[in-house]
This record gives C-alpha cells, structure tokens and sequence, in this order.
C-alpha cells in the first residue's frame, strides 16, 4: 500500500515540477513581489545623521549656555555646536552649512526667571530631517523645565517660603529628568518588522496557491476521465487522494521554505531558531492543504475550484497580513487570530524574538486545530464531483 503511494506522489511531483505554473505562483511572482514592497517599504533601521547646530548665546548668561551646551549632548545624535553671531548662524543654516540655527536673546536667563516667556529663535536649513526634529524636541523640554523652576519659585515666593529653600525647590523642578534619552530596542513579542513581516505575509499567501496544485491535479483527473481508471486498479481508493494531498503538502513545504529562506538572504532578515521555523512551517502547510480537500469536494470542475481557491488564498493572506498588518478587537479580532496565515505570521514573530519550541505553542494548536476542523468539514460535505 505505502508502495502504491509513493509511486502516485513521485509521478505527480514530477509532473508538477515540469509544469512551469508552479515555480511561477510557487517561487517566482511572491518573490518578485517582496522586492517591489521592500522597495517601497525602505530599511527598516533609522539611521540618523551627523547634525551641525550654529548657535549665538549671549555671554556670561547661565541659562541660555546650558541650552546650547545641552544640545551638544543628546543620546545616540553626533551634534556638532558651532558658536558664532546671531546673523552668522542664520546664514550657516540658509545656506546648507548647519541643519539649525539657534539664536538666544539678550536677558535670556532674566526672562526666564521673571517667567516672561523667553523667545528662541529657530532657523532650519535646507538638510532638516528627523535629527533636527529631535534636537527642537529636547530644546522644548529643556525650556520647559527652566519655565517650570522660575514658576516653583515665583509660587514659593509668594507663599512665604524662605529664601535657602526656594532655591532648592526651583532646581528641582527645572531639573526633572534628561530631555529625551535614546536606546537601542527590538521589537516586543510576536511583532516582526516591516520587511520580515512582508517575507512572512507573502510566503504565507502564495502557500495557498501552492498546495493547490497537487490536490486540484484530482479535478483534472476526474473530468479527463483518468481517475476512474485509477479507482478500478486493485488498489484502495483513498490512496489516490492521500497522494494528490501529499504532493500538496510536499509542494507547500518546499516552496515556502524556500520562499523564507531567499527572503532571508535576499532583504536581510531573521526568524530565528530553524528547527522551530520548520515546525511552524509544517503546521501551516497542513492548515492550507486541508482546505484544499475541501475545494476538491464541493467544486464540480477545475475551473470552478480554482476560483474558489483564489478567493479563500486572497481572503486569508490579507486577513493574516500578507500586505499590512490588521488589528481587530472583540469578535473581529478572535476571528483573526484563529486564520492559520495570521497564526504562522505570529509564530513566526515569536521565533524572530528569540523563541523556541517550546514558546510556539498556541500558534501551532491553531493551525493544527484548523487542520482538524476543516479536514472533518470536508468528509460532511457533499461530493459533487460524483455527479458527474
């Protein structure tokens, strides 16, 4: 029996393999597509740039030297503070020399602890980008501290409080914490970046396509009129589903691993452990297979099934993220999260994060679980073909 098996599987592969719309919807037109995405998406790392800042302070005034000097120490952000007139650092920015211009009035420290509201002036230049957006950001929150001291104390002055202590209580406040700290991350849990999230949403949608093609060869047969010469060979019958479904599978396997491994290499990203990404990819590929024995039941010809196999793979790859990620709440998203595209997707988020086998657990109970359900569906429903 496992002879006869076999024999059917490996003569489907190779009819499969020679039939050159596999390798298109299997290999070629996903991978095309996640370079054109890639393309549009862009790198997924923020690189910033080396900023210059000219910057006019008047002298011997605290405060406005400690907001120059503040900007000179930001985390992560090469600044380079350039002190120099106030017409000169307007101009350095206009003509492309800084990215910004920072001017500070006369009085400035005086404004500010009277609580005037002092005015900064701000000139960008033609190269302003994130980074400048960045240092106006830590400008603000340092302003906004100085502001904070002078009305601590401008309060505690009027409520009394002794001279020594106000003092204390006007640090304080100004002094609450860094501007703006920055640090190297990852991605929380589950959450893939943009490319890797392109790889796995495009390799889980085209895997839909791809098992089709072993399971919907049946159709095919039946109304050539070969099958029934298959089923009056001294052989079980179900042999002959069990081999088209197992060249679904084996199809399925190679191509999306493939389609992972390329998109690894091809736009630099990682899933993580192997023997973990093989499992999530086996438990996904009998998900998409089971359905296709479905397809194989209720469609009366090839025509029709592929139709229908078109709309389930677009309707799951897009629910499961194969072009932008979705998120729901409430029915919708308990609904989403049983798809067996979007649990690859987030197992496959797990893996990248580090995970292990033993961390994939409820993503594979769902493909797997979908695997079951639908695999029973498919024995209730009616077998059309058998009308004909």
């Amino acid at each position: 029996m496992m002879r006869q098996l076999w024999t059917m599987t490996a003569s489907d592969l190779r009819q499969r393999v020679r039939d050159r719309s596999v390798l298109i919807f299997g290999l070629v037109v996903p991978l095309a597509l996640m370079a054109v995405f890639s393309l549009t998406l862009g790198s997924d790392d923020l690189e910033l740039r080396p900023v210059t800042v000219a910057a006019s302070a008047p002298a011997d005034d605290a405060l406005a030297s400690a907001l120059v000097a503040v900007l000179g120490e930001v985390d992560g952000l090469d600044v380079t503070v350039q002190e120099v007139a106030a017409d000169q650092a307007r101009e350095r920015a206009r003509s492309g020399q800084a990215e910004l211009a920072v001017v500070i009035p006369e009085g400035f420290s005086d404004k500010v602890m009277r609580g005037d509201g002092a005015v900064v002036d701000v000139t960008e230049g033609d190269g302003a980008g994130i980074e400048t957006d960045i240092l106006l950001s830590v400008m603000q929150g340092v302003l906004d501290q100085f502001s904070a001291g002078a009305v601590t104390a401008a309060a505690g002055s009027a409520a009394g409080v002794t001279a020594d202590r106000l003092g204390a209580l006007a640090e304080e406040a100004a002094t609450g914490g860094p501007a703006l700290t920055l640090t190297e991350g990852r991605a929380a849990t589950e959450q893939l970046g943009a490319t890797a999230s392109l790889v796995a949403g495009q390799a889980g949608l085209f895997l839909l396509f791809t098992v089709g093609f072993g399971v919907l060869g049946l159709l095919a047969e039946r109304e050539q009129g070969t099958l029934a010469r298959l089923r009056s060979m001294p052989m079980r019958p179900g042999l002959i589903v069990g081999a088209k479904g197992l060249v679904s599978y084996i199809l399925g396997v190679v191509a999306t691993g493939v389609l992972l491994t390329v998109g690894s290499l091809f736009f630099d990203v990682s899933f993580g452990s192997p023997l973990a990404v093989a499992v999530l990819v086996l438990c996904a590929v009998a998900a998409a297979t089971s359905l296709m024995f479905v397809i194989a039941r209720v469609a009366r010809t090839a025509e029709q099934a592929g139709m229908v196999q078109s709309i389930l793979a677009i309707t799951l790859g897009v629910a499961g993220g194969a072009f932008f990620p979705l998120a729901a709440t409430g029915l919708a998203g308990r609904l989403l999260d049983l798809n067996p595209i979007a649990a690859f997707t987030r197992g496959l988020g797990i893996t990248a994060g580090g995970g292990g086998l033993a961390d994939i657990g409820p993503p594979v109970v769902i493909m797997l679980g979908f695997a079951v359900v639908v695999l029973a569906l498919s024995r209730l429903a009616p077998d059309r073909g058998r009308d004909l």
